[in-house]
């Protein structure tokens, strides 16, 4: 069997007129576009915008922008947006009377339609887009073309090996042909040697994470600008149709529209809720589920749904969540003489705690007449608590999250409730500054608990109130983010990209096959990656092996099997690029 001989390494980086030998084999292994160092003194305008235009374009800037923008995008999380809370905006100007001027003008309430952070946004766009396009078009050309032929020395590139063997050349360069080509390489015979090249997934991969980059920021600034999202609180057996005027609140992009709104409409049959009653999970729903009719457009069938956390009811580009629940106390109020001012009327109060504790305001705003007859509005003050610990066993926390032992406590005031005023008022609070309280024996608010059934009789004969029983309310939030699964596209091609630019190499192996002097072919098999990396050389033993069964070792007893490959430890594609 025939020895091997391998080529001598010099373990050095060539210089850059050694590199000339490689010729085109030591071209670039990538699409990253050179960057010749300007002539400063020659520059002129055109000169100088086209240095700005290759700075904003190049990896580094754009990596830089995008860190930029991550950092940009921190105010609006820890500051609140006018956008999405003015409450809590206008809260905040009331408490910082110093600092909210100053993150007025830094637009640092509305930081995601700032002037800074979408010139950010924008030249971030720009240089992703000019970084994609001449890589894209250099890329095409490298598929179009072929793999460059060998250099004339292969002993200078990084990975080599030689042997000696009986076979003829050409018989040695079909070989090499079959095998890289089975090793799914673009391969080709150039001259006297074979020319190959693999990896190419890198360059897409690189090119893919970019342009996911590209279709993110396009579909985060189209949801941003036609997005919308509202709140609605329904009873059971009343309905919502889809339109502002029916929202409890409302928000959405600059560039929405009432015509973006889908056409629907759906009534809430009931809401069904059961909950762990024992253990260390007690009052953990079991069951949280909302049973709803809907129907698409103004005459469309009527169809049945059941919406759950995390399982919306989606309607065209809507989606309807089920966002919270609650109770509602049904109460009739009669005034002095008697009559009815309100009738069997579910209000709706908000839960403080996981077992529904409830606070808020029964308004009589129409109708009611004092012993005096005359016209007055009734307020009160409601606290509900769906399962109450009992008398003498603690104040009024609900125990239970289900309607086990209600008790709705209350506290009457009267005079203006302030809702003719043309302020807005919450309906869940008692504006009390044009209130008069109802005062018990001792001079004190009068208040009562109340079971289902009990009636809380106001003093001086001004009415009653009866607490009839118990409603249950969903709460719903409709959403429409048309960009939202383009965002989530781009984002799983950008770690697909990411991970194959990372993890595949692009690499290029030769092999030369010539007649020796003594008639004996010279097989030489050489490779070189873009970056150092020991896989190159162990794919080229592997190669060399596979070839070697091919066209064994000459037998003249001198040389042996090729069972290692030399590697350089230093030479790579990056130093003959240079």
């Amino acid at each position: 069997m025939s020895k091997t001989t391998t080529g001598a390494p010099t373990g050095k980086t060539p210089a850059p007129g050694e590199d000339q030998d490689l010729g085109a084999a030591g071209s670039q292994l990538s699409t990253t576009p050179r960057e010749d160092a300007p002539n400063l003194p020659s520059l002129g305008v055109i000169g100088w915008a086209r240095w700005f235009w290759r700075q904003l374009t190049s990896m580094r800037v754009a990596l830089l922008l995008l860190l930029l923008l991550s950092m940009a995008a921190i105010p609006g999380s820890l500051i609140p947006q006018t956008g999405s809370d003015a409450t809590a905006v206008a809260d905040f100007r009331d408490r910082h009377e110093t600092l909210a001027p100053i993150y007025d003008k830094l637009g640092l309430f509305h930081v995601y339609s700032s002037v800074w952070f979408s010139a950010i946004y924008i030249l971030l766009f720009i240089s992703l887009i000019g970084c994609i396009v001449p890589r894209t078009w250099q890329f095409v050309g490298q598929l179009r073309g072929r793999p460059p032929a060998a250099p004339k020395r292969l002993t200078r590139l990084p990975a080599y090996t030689t042997w000696r063997s009986e076979a003829e050349p050409e018989q040695v360069r079909e070989a090499a042909l079959a095998l890289l080509k089975k090793r799914f390489f673009r391969a080709h015979v150039a001259g006297d040697a074979v020319a190959a090249e693999k990896g190419y997934l890198r360059e897409v991969g690189n090119l893919a994470f970019h342009i996911a980059l590209i279709v993110m920021l396009i579909a985060f600034g189209w949801g941003q600008l036609f997005k919308s999202e509202g709140n609605k609180l329904i009873l059971e057996g009343d309905g919502f149709a889809n339109t502002l005027t029916q929202y409890d609140d409302f928000k959405s992009g600059s560039l929405f529209t009432q015509d973006d709104l889908d056409a629907f409409s759906f009534n809430l049959q009931d809401f069904q809720g059961t909950y762990e009653v024992s253990g260390p999970n007690r009052g953990t729903p079991r069951t949280y589920q909302a049973n709803v009719t809907y129907s698409v457009g103004a005459y469309g069938k009527e169809q049945q749904a059941t919406i759950k956390v995390n399982e919306p009811l989606e309607i065209g580009t809507s989606k309807v969540y089920l966002v919270s629940h609650g109770y509602a106390p049904i109460v009739t109020v009669r005034d002095a003489r008697g009559n009815v001012v309100m009738n069997n009327e579910a209000v709706a109060l908000l839960p403080l705690d996981e077992n529904v504790t409830s606070s808020g305001a029964i308004k009589v705003m129409d109708g009611y007449r004092n012993a005096e007859g005359e016209k007055e509005q009734l307020g009160f003050n409601a606290f509900f608590v769906p399962t109450f610990a009992g008398e003498g066993h603690g104040t009024m926390l609900s125990q239970f999250p289900a309607v086990l032992n209600p008790r709705l406590a209350l506290s009457a005031y009267h005079g203006d409730l302030g809702v003719d005023s043309g302020i807005p008022q919450s309906v869940y609070q008692l504006d009390k500054s044009h209130l008069k309280e109802f005062k018990d024996s001792k001079g004190e608010l009068f208040k009562k608990r109340l079971k289902v059934g009990e009636t809380m009789t106001l003093p001086n004969g001004a009415g009653s109130v009866t607490f009839d029983g118990v409603q249950e309310w969903a709460g719903f939030q409709v959403t429409r983010q048309p960009g939202s699964g383009w965002a989530l596209a781009g984002a799983i091609a950008a770690i697909l990209g990411l991970a194959a630019s990372l993890f595949i190499q692009r690499r290029r192996v030769w092999v030369r096959a010539v007649r020796g002097a003594d008639g004996v072919t010279v097989v030489e098999m050489a490779g070189l990656g873009r970056s150092e990396s020991a896989k190159v050389p162990e794919e080229l033993g592997e190669l060399a092996g596979l070839l070697y069964d091919r066209a064994p070792g000459a037998p003249d007893g001198t040389e042996a099997e090729p069972d290692g490959v030399s590697d350089s430890g230093a030479a790579s594609a990056e130093g003959a690029e240079n």
